[in-house]
């Protein structure tokens, strides 16, 4: 605990808090009053919302000239799971991590999706353990930079794929589940997207969403590269 903490510069007051935060719902137990289960999966569902709030007031705060759509632009661009990932990773995140040996044989102490639910699960047990006060500090600390170091408000990949589509009279992109893997409570999802005229891109995701932004991107990435040959 002293180590994640340091990590993490927060102290909790309620450490049960941080072990729940830390454990991986491949070791999920019920609690002894069998109401629940013992595993980051409600601590994240919460960190998520508080993460997305305290990032849309500070980019209120940082960009009093902007309008809505592209604050939210800039919103999506900084709660994204990569992006959490990445700071996951600089604070060693999957270190500390609580989960079976068959996970970490697997590589879980690096999968993206462990490092990114667990770290929004620390920021909900922070907000449990502090307010929305503790989440804040925590939260500005190491997304404030990441926040200034973004000159424009980044275009989804989804978004910017249908908006190419359609300025050239073409049907929206069609995204399709390739494949389903892994066990339930880990799932990974492999997703196609199609524009007519253009070959399918694939990717592969913790989720469906991040699966078709991500084809969405690789799709991106070869309009791109044939516009550089021409």
């Amino acid at each position: 605990m002293e180590k994640i903490e340091e990590a993490l510069s927060y102290n909790f007051k309620n450490h049960s808090l941080l072990e729940e935060a830390l454990t991986h719902p491949s070791i999920s137990k019920q609690h002894s009053e069998g109401k629940g289960y013992f595993n980051y999966e409600r601590f994240e569902f919460l960190g998520d919302s508080v993460l997305g709030l305290v990032i849309a007031e500070l980019l209120i705060h940082k960009f009093p000239d902007e309008k809505e759509g592209e604050l939210a632009k800039r919103l999506a661009g900084l709660v994204r799971g990569d992006v959490v990932a990445t700071v996951a990773r600089k604070l060693n995140i999957g270190e500390f991590i609580r989960m079976t040996q068959g996970e970490e044989v697997m590589g879980g102490r690096d999968n993206e999706s462990n490092v990114e639910n667990t770290l929004e699960a620390i920021i909900g047990a922070i907000y449990i353990d502090s307010g929305i006060e503790g989440a804040r500090e925590f939260i500005c600390k190491h997304w404030e930079q990441i926040a200034d170091e973004m000159k424009e408000p980044p275009k989804d990949p989804k978004t910017e794929l249908q908006e190419w589509a359609q300025g050239r009279g073409l049907p929206i992109p069609e995204y399709k589940v390739v494949n389903t893997t892994g066990p339930s409570h880990n799932p990974h999802f492999e997703m196609s997207v199609k524009v007519e005229g253009l070959d399918i891109a694939t990717a592969q995701g913790a989720s469906k969403k991040k699966a078709e932004k991500e084809a969405a991107k690789q799709l991106l990435k070869i309009i791109k590269e044939e516009k550089s040959e021409q």
